[in-house]
């Protein structure tokens, strides 16, 4: 039987009059076209009022309209806020844009973000990200606001609700993360929905994989104060690269309670990544120029190499609420890492496209132990607000790594314009037991957290003061006899001040400005230094910022002007990775985001970067552009309700990078490129319940490109080729 509609089904250039009128001023119409497309003659309406949101806990901020954006996202340990309330930049992507994207990985979602730069790892297959030009390591994005958590090197995005992103300097907010100068990432867990969903999953990908999910989430009680979320995936195939193999199989299971003071929740997962024959990298360290870039699918690896990387991770957190303006509220998380694989990059030697293939095994153990808590409340003094905030954080880590190597004459030869198969060659040099690794790095981040938002004038100039006194403690140890190395021993501490501004001159405007700093461990000696997997000394860096935001409730973005400096990490003449060197990035960023007009919806970001360093060995490198850093990405993401088909929207992305230098001396450099992706999606209703077809091709084009290069100037990595993706999901 066909339900009565709420209310009487108007035209869209009636409805959008009636907004921009202001007769509807606390109203946005959740994808007001897609709602129709979805329920027929029953329209769906929103409020805007942020759904009761209250800043500071664990409670996301409310989506923006079609529900793919969010204008806001977790700063650390002040928990949740709105981007207009904050002197910070913070931008969240949903599950929505995670399912109509097809997104299998985090890279998938940030690429949507002109930020945020993909890169790979040091040879190999871990996701890598700059943000504002300064790497941000994938093993140290925070789950649920606690760093050390998130499985090693890929996450799969089909278990995450919320992708977000903060831009900058953040000791005082994620003081115990080990990376993310530039910028963090956060990933917020799963959690059970008032309205019941039971979502099964169907998807492929070319050329060959296969993949079914499921997603199902209750609520419980007289009240619903129970929830339970269970996520589980399997996927695997050969990708659009020839012979290259992949496999998932991961499941995660949230539990939550909300009382009327209490709120708790406990999320613990699986995951289980498995990579075969993949195409990683180049080496490009022993020639002087750029190599032309081979046929988009070409597989110029070895079907020996592959990589097993399974972890197991958890997260319990509470909240209690001691009177109406006081919260309790703690963190704890662990996680276990186990990655063990055979990985071999051709390293060229002439134009021709000649290499010669070695190995690397590697068997490395992660076990990362994480917590935090603290008291957060607000209170007035006169006609000035607060909203104070004290807290601790700490997160430890213990890798345990060996590892085998065929090095020197035990190569093999190749061609990455004619690849055929060649024997796995024959280890000659080792460290470590490889069957049972011992120790080779600890590391201790911990701090102390004191801040206070001060409001005047009916909040509408808001000052943010505070102070984190952060402690990093570094060690590290011979991986074939456990001693200590005291001559790469660090220990640091300091008070890191951070301030910023928020003036609201009318709603839909903010004005603001801050200072942050960063402390932490230095990068990661690559697999290409004789201190391999040395940690490099402790890195303070230091941010300033201004810019402004808007919201217009159909539209909002942010435009913001930044300067970094940070100390950077440079491989010198004896072939040890050191920290000898600053890096000083100024640059301009601009993110808009909404629906201008109805059913046309866009996502679009650019960002501009004066990527410098400043300070080097003897001044060799000073006034030379940063290696990786292009001084210009642009992405714009679009949505079109095709009418009169109700429920088939067309979706298009185009990514546009600048070039990239690959050496210090900047005498090589990678070319720009740009890559279209089109797709649609269709929903509609079978037994009254929603089933939504997605159809896609990333770089329709099938442009062949460079996509980047690692951060030490090794390796070049490969952009991935004209690729079709189809899924299909189910709700009942």
């Amino acid at each position: 039987m066909r339900k009565k509609p709420l209310m009487p089904k108007m035209k869209p250039t009636l409805l959008a009059l009636l907004i921009n009128a202001g007769c509807m001023p606390v109203m946005a119409i959740a994808a007001s076209t897609t709602t129709q497309n979805n329920q027929g003659d029953t329209l769906t309406v929103v409020a805007t009022d942020n759904n009761g949101f209250k800043p500071g806990g664990d409670q996301l901020v409310p989506a923006y309209l079609d529900g793919q954006v969010a204008h806001g996202g977790r700063l650390g340990m002040l928990g949740e806020q709105n981007a207009m309330d904050v002197p910070f930049n913070v931008i969240g992507y949903t599950s929505k844009m995670i399912q109509d994207k097809q997104a299998k990985t985090i890279a998938d979602v940030v690429r949507n973000d002109a930020g945020v730069q993909n890169v790979r790892g040091y040879g190999n297959f871990a996701e890598t990200y700059r943000i504002r030009g300064f790497d941000l390591d994938g093993d140290d994005m925070t789950f649920g606001g606690l760093p050390g958590i998130v499985p090693r090197q890929v996450f799969d995005a089909s278990l995450i609700d919320r992708v977000e992103i903060f831009k900058g300097a953040n000791a005082l907010l994620n003081g115990a993360a080990s990376s993310g100068v530039g910028g963090m990432i956060n990933l917020e867990p799963k959690h059970a929905e008032d309205t019941p969903l039971t979502r099964l999953g169907l998807d492929y990908t070319s050329s060959s994989q296969a993949g079914v999910s499921l997603d199902a989430g209750r609520r419980f009680g007289d009240n619903n104060q129970f929830g339970v979320r269970l996520n589980v995936v399997n996927r695997e195939g050969e990708t659009a690269v020839d012979d290259e193999k992949k496999r998932t199989t991961a499941a995660t299971l949230g539990l939550d309670y909300r009382g009327d003071r209490l709120r708790t929740s406990l999320d613990v997962g699986y995951q289980k990544k498995t990579f075969h024959g993949g195409r990683i990298g180049v080496n490009i360290a022993s020639v002087d120029f750029i190599p032309s870039v081979p046929g988009a699918t070409d597989n110029y690896s070895q079907k020996w190499v592959y990589s097993n990387i399974e972890s197991e991770f958890g997260l319990a957190k509470a909240e209690y609420d001691l009177t109406d303006n006081w919260t309790l509220y703690g963190g704890l998380g662990a996680q276990h890492s186990h990655e063990i694989g055979n990985y071999a990059s051709p390293t060229l030697t002439d134009e021709n496209g000649d290499a010669t293939i070695g190995r690397l095994d590697t068997n490395r153990i992660m076990n990362n132990f994480s917590g935090m808590g603290g008291i957060r409340g607000d209170f007035n003094t006169g006609f000035i607000s607060h909203k104070v905030n004290i807290g601790y954080s700490a997160v430890t880590k213990r890798d345990n790594t060996a590892w085998r190597m065929a090095y020197g004459s035990n190569v093999e030869d190749t061609n990455i314009y004619n690849t055929s198969d060649v024997p796995n060659p024959v280890n000659n040099l080792a460290g470590g037991n490889y069957h049972d690794p011992l120790t080779t790095s600890r590391t201790r981040t911990q701090g102390y957290l004191l801040s206070d938002t001060l409001g005047v004038w009916d909040d509408t100039l808001l000052f943010t003061v505070g102070a984190r006194h952060e402690k990093v403690v570094v060690r590290n140890y011979a991986n074939a006899t456990g001693a200590e190395d005291t001559s790469s021993r660090y220990t640091n501490s300091r008070w890191m001040p951070t301030y910023g501004v928020v003036y609201k001159p009318w709603a839909p405007l903010s004005l603001y400005a801050n200072h942050t700093e960063a402390l932490q461990p230095g990068d990661i000696a690559p697999n290409t230094a004789i201190n391999y997997g040395s940690v490099t000394g402790i890195s303070h860096s230091k941010q300033n910022e201004v810019g402004v935001k808007v919201d217009f409730k159909r539209v909002g973005g942010t435009l913001a002007f930044f300067e970094i400096k940070q100390p950077s990490g440079i491989l010198n003449n004896q072939n040890v990775y050191a920290l000898d060197g600053e890096q000083r990035n100024r640059g301009i960023e601009l993110n808009l985001f909404g629906e201008p007009v109805l059913g046309l919806r866009l996502n679009g970001s650019a960002t501009w970067l004066d990527p410098i360093i400043t300070k080097s060995a003897s001044g060799t490198y000073d006034g030379k552009q940063a290696i990786g850093v292009p001084r210009y990405n642009l992405v714009l993401g679009a949505e079109y309700d095709i009418k009169p088909i109700d429920g088939l929207t067309a979706t298009a992305l185009v990514n546009h990078s600048g070039g990239q230098y690959v050496n210090s001396a900047n005498t090589r450099k990678i070319d720009s490129f740009t890559t279209l992706d089109l797709g649609v999606r269709y929903r509609m209703k079978v037994n009254d319940n929603n089933l939504v077809w997605r159809v896609a091709v990333d770089n329709v084009t099938n442009e062949k490109y460079w996509s980047s290069v690692d951060g030490t100037g090794t390796y070049v990595f490969q952009g991935d080729p004209r690729t079709l993706k189809v899924s299909m999901s189910y709700d009942f």
